[in-house]
């Protein structure tokens, strides 16, 4: 017998956005933070301040 759970899930909603030198943070309506490497969005890591600072939010 297999033994099944279930995961509630909802859609994250993303309210601040941080690029810094070497890591992209999210903060969530929810109070998690997500921070991942700059070097996974290699336009990201090469862009400049500024064009850093004109994030747009793409997808779902």
């Amino acid at each position: 017998m297999t033994a099944k759970s279930r995961v509630a899930t909802t859609k994250a909603q993303i309210i601040t956005v941080y690029v810094e030198d070497l890591v992209l943070t999210l903060d969530l309506l929810d109070g998690r933070a997500i921070s991942v490497p700059l070097a996974w969005y290699p336009r990201l890591a090469h862009g400049s301040a500024e064009e850093r600072n004109r994030w747009q939010l793409m997808g779902g």
